[in-house]
C-alpha cells in the first residue's frame, strides 16, 4: 500500500447467470472465509409465480445473513403508483434507508440511498465497477464480471461512514445485479 492510500475490504461471491435461480450465497472475504450469506427471498409461492410472469424483476427481495444464520440486513423493491425505488433495512444499526433513482430520464440513471442524515449516491456502470459516493469520495465500489457465472466483488474503504458490508451487498444485488 502506498502511503496517503486508503485500506479497502475486499468481498467475493459467484451467482449463477441465470436469474431464476436463486441459491444461497457465501460472501468470501479477503482471507477466503465466508463472513455474510444471502438469498432472494419470497414470502408466499404466489410471489414467486408471480415475479416469473414478470420476469423476475418485480418482487426484488434479498436478504443477508451473518456466520450464525441471523438476518442482519434487508433490500427490496417497491413499486407504487409508477414510481419504483428501494426500501433497505439494517437490523444490526436499527436503522432505514431509502434508495431511489436520480436522473431518472438517464439510459442509466444514477442512484441515491439515504437515512434521513446521510447520502450515498451510486454510479452505476454496466462494463465497471459501480461507485458508492459520500460526499464526493468513493467509500466502497462494486462490480460484475460474466464468466461461466457472474463473478462478484465488493471493495470497501476502511475509512467509509458505513463499512457494514452487508449494506453494500443486499443493495448492489437488487439495485445493480437485477436492477429495473
Amino acid at each position: 500500500m502506498l502511503k496517503g492510500e486508503i485500506n479497502m475490504h475486499t468481498y467475493t461471491y459467484k451467482q449463477p447467470i441465470a436469474i431464476d435461480i436463486t441459491p444461497m450465497t457465501s460472501v468470501l472475504n479477503e482471507e477466503g472465509i465466508v463472513t455474510y450469506k444471502f438469498q432472494r427471498y419470497y414470502s408466499n409461492g404466489l410471489k414467486k409465480f408471480a415475479d416469473k410472469l414478470w420476469d423476475y424483476r418485480y418482487f426484488l427481495h434479498y436478504n443477508v445473513y451473518d456466520t450464525n444464520d441471523q438476518l442482519v440486513f434487508m433490500c427490496k423493491k417497491v413499486s407504487r403508483k409508477g414510481r419504483v425505488y428501494y426500501e433497505a433495512v439494517d437490523y444490526l444499526h436499527e436503522k432505514k434507508y431509502m434508495i431511489a433513482y436520480d436522473k431518472w430520464k438517464e439510459l442509466i440513471p444514477d442512484l441515491m440511498i439515504t437515512d434521513g442524515n446521510m447520502t450515498i449516491m451510486i454510479d452505476k456502470e454496466m462494463d465497471d465497477w459501480s461507485r458508492f459516493m459520500h460526499n464526493d469520495q468513493e467509500i466502497a465500489r462494486w462490480k460484475a464480471e460474466v464468466g461461466e457465472e457472474f463473478s462478484l466483488r465488493l471493495e470497501i474503504k476502511e475509512d467509509s461512514p458505513i463499512t457494514n458490508a452487508a449494506f453494500f451487498i443486499a443493495i448492489s444485488q437488487c439495485a445493480l445485479f437485477i436492477g429495473a
